[in-house]
């Protein structure tokens, strides 16, 4: 019997080789990725350098005062493991401060949402303990691209003509950055970053008398985190801004709290599926709900979960929306680990107890699990769909609500902002070192930028809650419950596989789909990548302003006039987002019978690419 992907439709080859692959969301840190390579250094080396280059081509889905996950598997070592970028809540990010100033909820824009910048110290970590090549080399990409500029693309520029007015009005230093001529730029001006090719370089030069490479990339560590740049973003910060609130607040973001970080390591969470480890984050990211989803469904028989079919987008779905009301009820950075009950939620007996709530129709509420002993946080009355939400002639969601492919065009609401989304890169290199990386955050609509930086801080505690009682709750020292998701698969006990998404809410949604195809139904890589996608909205969103949209359910148009009709029988309230839309997959193989390497990357929207020999 023919696989059912054999004949699947593909806009591209698998890339296939043996000397090193390198996926991304934008050619250029694909590029710069795999020029590393060339040059003689491995995945860390390459991994690194494309990271630094999506900060700058990618500047609306993250940058330098983000975060960023990864999971890495190296030959040397028996098992892979989680490089944690996610920055903590400083110190004086209390509950009661932000109550006090007014807030109901953690904006979605400006310096109070800012936990402590992840994403330089983890790039820098991860090439100091595993890297080849010097500092300066894997930067020399980056600071190229910030010195003489690139064309942006059409969504950057999108997303700064949507910020243009406030940028005017609040963010002075924001439009110094992006309308240096008054105006946004168009797709394909040229964009320069003098500040932060500044930065990079002054950054390298910290290292200059160390005698050692590592002693060169602690000291700009050390120049990150107790230096110019920590300098910088404290006295920033105590200058009052406009917040996505519509008021004014100063940030709590001190150097103490950039002093205080460093980036870490820590075992994956893993789950085994038909005979293949998933390798995810622990549950200070949302990583799990990949297992879980995909625990529920291992006991349905196969044509009940092909994602090809009204029965398994149904399926998919709701298996998804009770991963993801787990998500919310049980996810978070807790003191103790054990007040996250994963192992519970992994289990055989708990996965079947989900399952069997999985009926012929659409589930329209939140339903997290109940676990002996445990009460299940519920999310505030405040998070539920916005009055009008969908459009009464349409029935197509309206600004303003939960609107699924925000991930892939950043949608503007009502107040003005404009929400971000995610990068992705992977590599694989001839020696067997994988890496799945998700930058994200310090979106140039995240908030001000800091002039003498050249960047912004970050939102993330926004996905954390004004509630002590929940488990993502606002606390200091605390990381909040981020979307990032890489991810990592191991067969028979050798990484095979390093793959990922942006897309927030729905990275784990995607990436499910992508595996279900190639693990289940015998897809190659870029088939699962380019056929048609869905997920779920029936979630509580991960992002200001909480909302979510019972039932909710938004599909590609290639699933096909009969699926959709089906999928609305059946009570999902279906939204449409065109044919090629949704999710930005990528991937990187390596086969350890023959040492033969592949890439695939996502044709979406033009700007991810692979490359490799």
């Amino acid at each position: 019997m023919t696989a059912p992907g054999a004949d699947a439709f593909t806009t591209r080859p698998t890339l296939r080789g043996n000397f090193g692959m390198v996926a991304s969301t934008h050619w250029l840190a694909t590029a710069a990725g795999q020029s590393t390579l060339e040059r003689g250094g491995n995945a860390i080396d390459a991994a690194v350098a494309a990271g630094f280059v999506l900060h700058l081509v990618e500047p609306h889905l993250n940058g330098p005062g983000g975060d960023m996950n990864a999971i890495v598997s190296l030959p040397t070592e028996s098992a892979p493991h989680v490089v944690v970028g996610q920055g903590p809540a400083p110190a004086a990010a209390t509950i009661d401060h932000y109550l006090s100033e007014g807030l109901s909820e953690v904006p979605g824009a400006g310096a109070l949402a800012a936990a402590v910048p992840g994403s330089v110290m983890a790039w820098f970590r991860l090439l100091e303990d595993h890297g080849t090549l010097e500092l300066a080399d894997v930067l020399s990409y980056a600071v190229h691209y910030a010195r003489t500029g690139h064309a942006i693309g059409a969504t950057a520029a999108r997303t700064i003509d949507r910020m243009a007015g406030h940028f005017s009005e609040h963010w002075a230093g924001s439009a110094a950055l992006w309308m240096p001529e008054g105006r946004a730029p168009r797709a394909g001006d040229i964009i320069t970053y003098p500040a932060w090719a500044d930065v990079l370089e002054r950054l390298i030069a910290a290292g200059a008398a160390e005698s050692t490479r590592e002693g060169r990339i602690q000291a700009a560590r050390h120049e990150w985190s107790h230096g110019f740049v920590a300098e910088a973003i404290e006295r920033f910060v105590a200058t009052p801004h406009r917040h996505s609130s519509g008021t004014d607040h100063r940030g709590v973001l001190a150097l103490a709290d950039l002093a205080d970080f460093d980036a870490s390591y820590e075992d994956a969470t893993v789950f085994r599926f038909r005979g293949v480890d998933i390798a995810k984050t622990g549950p200070w990211a949302q990583g799990p709900v990949l297992l879980q989803a995909l625990a529920i469904l291992d006991g349905f028989s196969d044509d009940r979960i092909d994602p090809d079919t009204a029965e398994g987008i149904h399926t998919i779905a709701e298996a998804l929306k009770l991963a993801l009301a787990d998500r919310d009820a049980w996810y978070g950075d807790p003191e103790d680990a054990s007040d996250v009950p994963l192992d519970e939620l992994l289990s055989a007996e708990y996965a079947a107890a989900r399952r069997a709530l999985i009926e012929p129709v659409a589930s329209h509420e939140l339903r997290a699990g109940s676990l002996p002993g445990r009460t299940a946080w519920t999310a505030p009355s405040s998070a539920t769909p916005p009055a009008g939400g969908r459009s009464a002639a349409t029935g197509e969601p309206t600004v303003g609500s939960a609107r699924a492919d925000d991930a892939i065009t950043p949608d503007e609401d009502a107040s003005g902002y404009t929400r971000g989304d995610t990068c992705h890169v992977d590599v694989v290199d001839r020696w067997g070192s994988l890496v799945s990386a998700t930058p994200s955050g310090g979106w140039l609509q995240s908030s001000p930028t800091i002039p003498e930086l050249g960047f912004c801080l970050g939102t993330r505690l926004q996905m954390t809650w004004l509630d002590p009682a929940s488990p993502s709750a606002l606390t200091p020292g605390r990381r909040p419950r981020s979307t990032l998701s890489p991810t990592i698969l191991v067969r028979d006990g050798v990484t095979v596989e390093a793959l990922g998404t942006p897309g927030g809410d729905q990275q784990d949604q995607w990436q499910l789909l992508y595996l279900l195809r190639t693990i289940v139904f015998g897809y190659t890589p870029q088939q699962a990548i380019d056929a048609p996608a869905f997920h779920t909205t029936s979630h509580v969103s991960s992002f200001w302003p909480r909302i979510w949209e019972p039932g909710g359910l938004v599909v590609e148009d290639r699933v096909g006039e009969g699926t959709i009709a089906e999928l609305r029988s059946r009570g999902h309230v279906v939204s449409r987002a065109g044919d090629w839309s949704l999710g930005r997959l990528s991937s990187v193989r390596r086969d350890p019978a023959t040492g033969e390497l592949s890439a695939a990357a996502n044709p979406r929207g033009l700007q991810g690419y692979a490359a490799g020999r």
